[in-house]
């Protein structure tokens, strides 16, 4: 949590790839920046340039083979990065963060997807983030069926990761929505197949709840 981090609030967008995570991202930071907050807008792997380069190693084809515990590495170097150079400064500066995937992203695709341990990915991460979580985490819930729907419309192509089997797909989804039941208070669930505009207005009501009891 952002406690002892400045008067920030940090929120991360997780769920399944093809769960329209950037779209809602974008329309809550330009709903908050309409309402006079300062909001940076970012996303994993990635945020810095360190963190772009391993975005490109880690999901790009063509990289050779990336064994498992190389990949959840990876994802935590870029995090880690990521956190110490452009989230905790922001938060200190009272900025809203939102960020397309962080932790429980890594929770569920290397330590259910690949098989690696929820719990030693968790550990990873926290070491990696100085133990640093959201205030508040929407996971768009996605069918790993309809996920691939949308992610393969039109031209569109997949990475690494988005080209695995439907039922590593499947463990992503179960992982989710297992962490979504341990921190329910931390949570906001949401079909990813509702309407993009009751969507969004679900997710800035929740967000606008935060600001309330944090200002």
């Amino acid at each position: 949590m952002t406690d002892g981090q400045g008067s920030g609030l940090f929120i991360a967008f997780e769920g399944g790839d093809g769960a329209g995570k950037s779209t809602q991202a974008a329309r809550l930071a330009e709903s908050l920046e309409a309402m006079g907050c300062s909001v940076l807008r970012t996303r994993e792997p990635g945020g810095t340039p360190i963190g772009e380069k391993l975005r490109s190693l880690v999901l790009d084809h063509g990289n050779g083979t990336i064994d498992t515990r190389t990949e959840a590495l990876m994802f935590a170097a870029s995090r880690a990065a990521h956190v110490s150079q452009v989230i905790v400064p922001a938060l200190a500066r009272g900025v809203v963060v939102i960020t397309d995937r962080y932790i429980d992203s890594s929770v569920a695709y290397q330590g259910a997807g690949r098989g690696l341990g929820t719990e030693d990915v968790r550990r990873l991460n926290e070491w990696a983030t100085e133990g640093l979580w959201p205030d508040l985490t929407v996971l768009l819930d996605v069918e790993p069926g309809h996920g691939r729907e949308r992610r393969t419309a039109g031209a569109a192509a997949e990475d690494r990761l988005e080209s695995e089997p439907d039922d590593f797909h499947a463990r992503i989804r179960t992982a989710f929505l297992d962490l979504a039941e341990t921190r329910p208070r931390e949570y906001l669930v949401l079909p990813a197949n509702r309407p993009i505009d009751e969507l969004a207005a679900a997710i800035l009501e929740r967000v606008k709840a935060l600001l309330g009891a944090s200002r």
